[in-house]
């Protein structure tokens, strides 16, 4: 039994334009709306949140549609081929929205006495609440491109398992992973050569258009090598062949006792308080590194999700030795450490001290990343897997809609100089205490796996 690792990273072509586009979308949409609309932090939050808002009922929607979709192309294939030419579409007309706006801002910045960030967004939002309809063509085509995103998420996560033997898709989430975060690092060098964080009033037509260029890149690969149908069915025979096919669970299923509830519990509640602390600094660092320190976010970022490619199998290695969640404990303190260090970041600092923050900010998520959503799968019964699976993403969606509108009015009413990485460091920190107290779905330790075994994550 052997993985074909060429048909799991023409699959992954999928995932490497969504985290492509995601990249982009992350590093440039809350500057348009801090920027070019001079929306205040925390209703700017509230815009970046609304992609979580909408994972957490379109994308349970999405992939049970595309379980009983049968096409001659496949299940998830039509999701991917819509989604993926709408969202395209939508990326690019967003940006003609904004330079629309910029149009109407160019005289009176240019005319300005100030060059003060602050005196600036207060004269782009003087401009939006004289004639708010540019803001409200963008965010009604915010809403489309997301929703364009949606339909085809789960179908793309639900892709790999359908083409790949259960034994090997550890192996094979592996490899997908990578793929994805190479689609990210991409974006971040395209981030860099269109100088992104080195104009806060740029237009961004040229940037999206390139990204959009990478994604259909993916998508064309996709399309032409991926067989969906047929290396299904071919998956299916080989299941039957080697006895692996999964049977309707027998007898009844038994509740988790109280102890395992805890556990359960408590390990939900850290994925929430974690995600919170990361995705407040992920959501906004574009933001910060551009208005306060005056540094270019995209190095930085590149910087971070290499180390956390670094970090995959060794630290998949190290919780085959001494279990997951002594792996997540020493994840998380590195994390929150960090962020802690990040607070003594001022303007006025070489931009490469960042960097070694950053890459243990990466080796600190990987850490995490790796090991928690299996402690949650761990303690599924018979026949549970799905829902445990929904458990885990409730509370990482729910965590990613509460961290940019939360910390977004902090920053207002405090300054995000002093509130940006304190705020990370201290939801990430908390996490550290309601995890310590986890007592069940560490991982038993087994011989003989291979390392990319060890990245048992998303399976």
């Amino acid at each position: 039994m052997k993985l074909n690792y060429k048909r799991v990273l023409l699959v992954g072509m999928a995932f490497f334009l969504i985290s492509a586009f995601w990249q982009a979308y992350d590093a440039i949409i809350p500057l348009i709306m801090t920027n070019h609309f001079g929306l205040p932090q925390s209703v700017s939050g509230a815009v970046m949140s609304i992609d979580n808002v909408l994972a957490v009922f379109l994308l349970p929607v999405f992939g049970a549609l595309s379980d009983k979709v049968s096409t001659r192309f496949g299940r998830r294939t039509p999701f991917i081929f819509f989604g993926t030419i709408a969202a395209v579409i939508a990326f690019i007309s967003l940006t003609f929205i904004d330079n629309y706006q910029l149009a109407r801002l160019s005289a009176a910045l240019v005319s300005s006495d100030t060059a003060e960030s602050e005196a600036l967004r207060a004269v782009a939002l003087e401009f939006t609440l004289a004639n708010p309809l540019p803001l409200v063509g963008f965010i009604a085509t915010l809403l489309v491109l997301l929703v364009s995103m949606a339909t085809f998420r789960s179908p793309a996560v639900a892709l790999m398992p359908d083409v790949t033997l259960k034994p090997l898709r550890s192996k094979a989430n592996a490899i997908i992973n990578l793929t994805g975060t190479a689609g990210g690092i991409i974006v971040l060098v395209l981030g860099m050569v269109f100088a992104t964080s080195k104009n806060a009033y740029m237009e961004y037509t040229g940037y999206v258009l390139a990204v959009c260029s990478v994604m259909l890149t993916g998508f064309v690969v996709f399309l032409l090598s991926v067989k969906e149908k047929k290396w299904a069915e071919e998956m299916e025979t080989e299941s039957l062949r080697l006895g692996l096919s999964e049977q309707a669970a027998a007898g009844e299923k038994r509740k988790l006792p109280k102890a395992e509830l805890t556990s359960l519990l408590l390990i939900l509640a850290s994925v929430a308080l974690w995600y919170i602390g990361y995705n407040s600094i992920t959501s906004k660092y574009s933001v910060y590194a551009t208005n306060i320190l005056g540094f270019d976010f995209n190095f930085t970022l590149i910087i971070a999700q290499a180390a956390a490619i670094v970090s995959y199998i060794p630290v998949g290695l190290i919780a085959s030795k001494i279990g997951r969640r002594k792996t997540i404990l020493a994840g998380v303190l590195i994390l929150g450490t960090a962020f802690f260090l990040g607070i003594f970041v001022t303007p006025t600092t070489p931009e490469i001290i960042m960097y070694p923050i950053f890459v243990l900010a990466g080796i600190g998520w990987a850490t995490i990343n790796v090991n928690s959503f299996p402690m949650v799968v761990e303690l599924a019964k018979q026949g549970d897997v799905g829902k445990y699976t929904g458990y885990y993403y409730t509370a990482s969606m729910a965590a990613q809609i509460v961290a940019p509108i939360l910390s977004g009015i902090l920053y207002d009413a405090l300054g995000m100089r002093y509130v940006f990485f304190a705020f990370g460091a201290f939801f990430v920190l908390c996490a550290f205490v309601t995890m310590s107290f986890v007592r069940h779905g560490d991982s038993i330790p087994t011989q003989n796996k291979s390392r990319l075994e060890l990245l048992d994550v998303d399976d």
